[in-house]
């Protein structure tokens, strides 16, 4: 069994004996010196009540009645000091409820350790992926550290919101409070559960929780009950806050972005070594000791689609790729003072792993992030993404659908004045968020997923702008 809390105990010691970097940003800058993209990370100083948005165009479908329930990080300051990262802030979660023709929001903080340590002080220090600890910081567990500012699924009644190196945290749907941070069986408390599980047509869930080389498989019953869970030892300790799976396999892509030491934050851990290539663990379901190991070239990655597998038993799957992680070392760190240094953009590209241990890469032009796929589809599918990305800022602006099939994609492009986040599919509709810069304010959008180069079916807009969040689900009504 994993030792985390030793673990965290080694890295928590070994942070506060260097010497730690400087803020990186103070609080209160100048609201005028920051760029106009800044609004997406922007400060959330306390949780949204509820309130209805207000139509822009067009009516929400009939058949289109549940909730949108998005996480991301909406707290990046306190009393003069700031997280170094983007992906360091603390976690809200956000629930746009469609019904009788409306949409009405509300938003709510993750209670998690961090939050309570940070608030009581009133200063940053707890350490993070990217920010150290600093004079006061509380680490005994990997949960002390845990933001919940990544994804957010529902499983029996309740919400988990996740972040990829602690427990999982449940909140309640209508109310958005937070229960605690979920053991799903005694003797595996703060057990990591990666922020991207992956969900069976049938409503099963498999995650990985990770440590180095070591990763516990979980496998949960569609009402977020614990039914098994194993160790397994991967070919290298690598970066991954996405996996994906088909039908019959697990399929963990190893890029060698590698952990080389143990240490908070955890970032400063982390090597790329590209010369070694990126491995591919395929895995069977049924079986967790049937393996196998794909090569193919470095490849850097936070998102994938889902997977499928064809009538000769070749695995497909698609993802988001870069050639680095420079944008998770360098660009997200820069992005909370205010800078965005060009990066790279990632592509979508699709491999395929043939039966007699070969691999293909096939790579489309089309720059994207956040790879969505309908619900349920085991064979070739859709692939839903944003993109539009322009130099002279680090958001994307369209949202678009690539048909593998057919080869070929469609765009719609909400404009320069608009931030576009994560669409998730709601049946044959698209649904998700922008932030619309000019008016500053956060907007709920629904796509005909069939037709999303003609554009929103139905807009909505808030009476404040929330910042750019991660990741979400749809649960319908």
């Amino acid at each position: 069994m994993l030792d985390r809390r030793e673990l965290f105990r080694n890295a928590l010691m070994a942070g506060l004996g260097a010497s730690l970097p400087a803020e990186a940003m103070a609080a209160g800058l100048a609201a005028a010196a920051q760029p106009q993209w800044a609004l997406a990370l922007g400060d959330v100083e306390d949780d949204i009540a509820p309130r209805s948005l207000t139509r822009l165009h067009g009516r929400l479908p009939q058949d289109l009645a549940g909730t949108l329930y998005r996480n991301g990080p909406a707290l990046f300051r306190r009393g003069g000091t700031a997280v170094n990262h983007w992906f360091d802030g603390d976690g809200l979660v956000r629930a746009y409820a469609c019904r009788d023709g409306e949409v009405t929001l509300r938003a709510r903080f993750v209670d998690t350790t961090k939050r309570r340590v940070e608030s009581g002080l009133g200063r940053i220090v707890q350490p993070g992926f990217a920010t150290p600890a600093r004079a006061g910081a509380v680490v005994a567990s990997s949960d002390d550290t845990n933001a919940a500012n990544t994804h957010v699924i529902a499983a029996g009644g309740r919400l988990l919101a996740l972040w990829e190196a602690g427990s999982a945290h449940a909140l309640d749907p209508a109310t958005l409070a937070t229960s605690g941070p979920v053991t799903f069986r005694p003797d595996l408390k703060a057990m990591p559960f990666l922020a991207h599980p992956r969900i069976e047509a049938s409503g099963r869930i498999w995650n990985l929780g990770l440590s180095g080389r070591h990763a516990w498989v979980w496998r949960l019953s569609a009402s977020g009950t614990f039914e098994a869970g194993q160790l397994i030892t991967m070919p290298r300790a690598s970066y991954m806050h996405d996996f994906t799976m088909t039908q019959r396999h697990l399929v963990i892509v190893l890029q060698p972005w590698l952990h080389e030491k143990a240490s908070l934050p955890f970032s400063t851990g982390m090597v790329w070594r590209p010369e070694q290539g990126t491995r591919v663990l395929v895995i069977d379901k049924d079986d967790l000791t049937r393996q196998r190991v794909f090569e193919l070239p470095a490849l850097f990655f936070f998102h994938l689609g889902d997977g499928w597998e064809d009538r000769g038993g070749t695995i497909h799957f698609d993802g988001a790729f870069d050639d680095s992680p420079l944008f998770a070392t360098e660009t997200a760190a820069a992005m909370v003072e205010g800078r965005y240094p060009r990066t790279e953009r990632p592509l979508l590209k699709l491999i395929s792993l043939y039966p007699d241990g070969r691999a293909r890469i096939s790579a489309t032009s089309t720059t994207a992030e956040f790879p969505r796929n309908p619900v349920g589809n085991a064979g070739p599918r859709p692939t839903y993404h944003v993109g539009g990305y322009r130099p002279e800022r680090p958001f994307a602006r369209s949202i678009g659908r690539w048909d593998w099939q057919r080869g070929r994609g469609a765009e719609y492009d909400f404009g320069a004045h608009q931030i576009v986040e994560e669409f998730v599919p709601a049946g044959r509709w698209l649904v998700g968020t922008t932030i619309n810069m000019t008016a500053r304010a956060t907007e709920f959008h629904v796509l005909d997923s069939h037709h999303i180069d003609a554009g929103p079916v139905a807009s909505f807009r808030a009476d404040v702008a929330l910042p750019h969040s991660f990741h979400g689900s749809w649960v319908a009504a």
